[in-house]
């Protein structure tokens, strides 16, 4: 017992030196369990939304109040016509347009009033999550003001955008390409350079006439090859046998896929100069880029309903900004004059990232 007791004690401070251990024992759990905690809800909050009252009248005045005050919706702006909803709508600013008839007081009176819903269907849980929300507001409201709820006094018609069946592939689809781009390039790319360090023969390599950028190219470049044919596949698959639109330019769909790649690669090769292993690599690379790129990129779950620290952490991800881009360019049929500012901190960030790689390269080399 007493040789247990010292083994198990010399156990101990073996965990408790190794902070690869700690963070896999105690940072893990913490992590998962805050990001399961609050970025999985089908919950709506401050979402932002587009109204165009046609009426102006005190009932639809006190029926906007009732919406913005709610705590689920963020009123964007007012407008003045339907083309206004749709500029808002492909800018990706808004969520759902509120249109009010005119008259809406004196129709609501002769129970013959109608409102128009109008849902980005893009995500299609999102959108029916809205749109419920929306109808049982105005239900309330209906009964509050006038004493009738829906569908007696009003009646709602509703739209969805970009998805009018509600098709969950469409969901799907952009999502599963920006993970598998994400952590293909990154993963690979992370354990491949990491082999090279823990099998000795990064040491060949240093002593060779190549030059840090031509190893790290040769390196990268086969991944950069094999995940653009990923991205390629996958999009066809998408189309052929799961009748997923390609809306807008198809060459600019690629060229996008091509510099979010780029980005996963230089991610990958950040990962893998501080890392020794393979190992170390892979569980950075899945721990870093796996769980947040799911959960908090906008993939599944609205990053507008998550906590203000989340959501600033989701800002500083690149899958954050590949999703709207090829959901703009697949379902809303957009161009690069919308998409510029995603395109542009896409462009960024693959600067920054290559930059720190090779810098980091070039130090361990050192």
């Amino acid at each position: 017992m007493n040789q247990l007791r010292v083994f198990v004690k010399k156990e101990f401070k073996h965990i408790f030196r190794d902070v690869r251990t700690l963070i896999i024992l105690f940072g893990m759990p913490i992590a998962q369990v805050v990001l399961f905690g609050y970025a999985i809800t089908n919950e709506i909050k401050d979402t932002n939304i587009v109204v165009l009252d046609k009426s102006q009248d005190y009932l639809s005045t006190r029926l906007v109040n009732k919406i913005t005050s709610s705590g689920y919706f963020y009123l964007k702006d007012k407008v003045t016509t339907v083309e206004e909803v749709n500029d808002l709508f492909l800018a990706d600013e808004v969520k759902l347009g509120i249109i009010i008839p005119e008259d809406f007081a004196k129709k609501v009176n002769a129970k013959n009033a109608q409102i128009q819903l109008l849902a980005d269907a893009s995500d299609p849980n999102m959108a029916n999550t809205l749109v419920n929300y929306t109808n049982g507001i105005i239900s309330k409201f209906m009964m509050e003001e006038v004493g009738v709820a829906l569908p007696f006094a009003i009646k709602t018609e509703i739209e969805m955008a970009y998805n009018p069946t509600l098709e969950s592939v469409f969901l799907f689809v952009p999502g599963v390409i920006t993970v598998i781009l994400m952590l293909v390039s990154a993963l690979l790319t992370s354990i491949a350079i990491a082999r090279e360090k823990e099998m000795g023969t990064m040491e060949i390599l240093l002593v060779s006439p190549l030059k840090p950028i031509t190893i790290i190219l040769g390196k990268v470049m086969p991944y950069l090859l094999l995940s653009f044919l990923n991205a390629i596949f996958i999009l066809l698959m998408g189309v052929y046998i799961f009748d997923m639109p390609i809306n807008g330019s198809l060459a600019l769909l690629l060229a996008e896929s091509i510099l979010f790649i780029i980005t996963a690669l230089s991610l990958g090769i950040l990962i893998s100069t501080k890392s020794d292993t393979q190992q170390v690599a892979m569980m950075v690379s899945l721990f870093a880029l796996m769980l947040p790129t799911i959960l908090l990129s906008g993939f599944i779950f609205p990053i507008s309903s998550m906590p203000l620290p989340l959501q600033w952490f989701a800002a500083l991800m690149p899958p954050t900004y590949f999703i709207i881009i090829i959901k703009g360019i697949m379902l809303q049929g957009v161009g690069l004059a919308v998409l510029w500012k995603e395109t542009l901190i896409l462009g960024i960030m693959t600067a920054v990232l290559l930059a720190a790689g090779l810098k980091n390269f070039k130090t361990r080399l050192a």
